[in-house]
């Protein structure tokens, strides 16, 4: 069994190369009136995820805070119950990935990934993302407060995010479904190759991709953006323009069946 240094802490491998191979749920965690508290300064992301399952499943309970989580990796995956989690603290690459119904706060930032392939649920982000945020949501609410990078909403396949801030280059990127609200300026190639969907910008459009045009505004988005924005408390900007997939290269769903078995 080998030992290797990551952070402040000593990690094990075992011959395959999985970590901690024999670890356990540290039981460190503060539980009063339904609610649970630990601080996760010493502990590895393994150790942070079992904690947080063992106050589910063992403990049954649904509101857990997460003191100093360290901006570490893959931190809050796979949580597939209904709960509130907090993490007080920044969260580095790949976090809540795959959820399915968890309500999550994040006080400070996020590195890239945040809520990858999220199914259900509300994520809130008080302060900037790295980049491809929400890549492959398929439903659910992902709200940054702050400044997102790149490729936000890359694949996304359903569901709404939400940036308070500025977007990266390629925001959208083959889009399929969903809604993405962004409050300031996006880079370019906004809607790159987007299937369908919408994009709401406040700001500047630095520049479109392929096959991504304006459309009109309705009175049923203005509803729906007054109500979004409103429900998490983001400042919304003077005015809105709408985007959407030209559809002159849209032709997916005119593929023979044979075709399509190959490109799924």
């Amino acid at each position: 069994m080998e030992q290797v240094a990551v952070g402040e802490r000593r990690v094990l491998y075992d011959a395959r190369g999985l970590a901690e191979p024999d670890a356990e749920a540290p039981r460190t965690s503060r539980i009063e009136g339904g609610r649970a508290v630990f601080d996760a300064t010493d502990f590895s992301t393994r150790l942070i995820n079992l904690e947080i399952r063992r106050l589910l499943v063992e403990e049954k309970v649904t509101d857990i805070t997460v003191v100093n989580p360290g901006a570490k990796h893959s931190v809050g995956v796979a949580i597939l119950e209904r709960c509130k989690i907090r993490f007080e603290g920044s969260l580095g690459y790949f976090g809540v990935g795959l959820i399915d119904g968890p309500e999550v706060e994040i006080t400070g930032r996020v590195g890239w990934s945040v809520a990858e392939n999220m199914m259900a649920g509300v994520v809130v982000i008080k302060k900037n993302a790295g980049s491809l945020a929400g890549a492959a949501i398929r439903g659910g609410d992902l709200v940054v407060m702050g400044d997102v990078g790149a490729r936000t909403g890359i694949d996304q396949k359903g569901g709404t995010i939400i940036v308070g801030g500025k977007a990266g280059l390629l925001t959208g990127f083959m889009m399929q479904r969903g809604r993405q609200i962004i409050c300031g300026d996006v880079g370019p190639g906004l809607g790159d190759s987007m299937y369908d969907g919408a994009i709401y910008v406040g700001g500047k459009v630095a520049s479109l991709g392929v096959d991504c045009e304006e459309a009109e505004l309705t009175e049923d988005d203005n509803e729906m953006l007054g109500g979004k924005l409103g429900y998490y408390g983001v400042e919304a900007p003077g005015s809105f323009r709408k985007f959407v997939c030209a559809k002159k290269l849209w032709n997916y769903d005119s593929l023979e069946p044979n075709e399509r078995k190959l490109v799924l």
